[in-house]
């Protein structure tokens, strides 16, 4: 067992199931946790999911400038014309 810091809530862990590092949530208060000792289990709050939260909104709002719409079509029309080429 394990104690939210947020909280105080008792959380089951199974000392064997996670590793230092490794991110849970707390089923209480939400809270993200990540685990600092796992003998034995110790948590502390953690940021490193709010991170991740942002740069998914961000991937979802459409910031990634690796693809645009234009580059996927060209990648079809490519595609397309060596399927031709295939089958002569």
């Amino acid at each position: 067992m394990a104690t939210c810091p947020e909280c105080d809530a008792e959380i089951e862990v199974d000392e064997f199931d996670v590793d230092k590092g490794d991110l849970i949530s707390c089923p209480d208060c939400g809270s993200n946790l990540e685990v600092t000792s796992t003998s034995p289990i110790e948590l502390e709050v953690s940021d490193e999911e709010d991170d991740d939260e942002d740069e998914e909104e961000d991937e979802a709002a459409g910031d990634d400038d690796d693809f645009e719409d234009e580059d996927i079509d060209d990648l079809d029309e490519d595609d397309e014309s060596e399927k031709e080429d295939w089958d002569e």
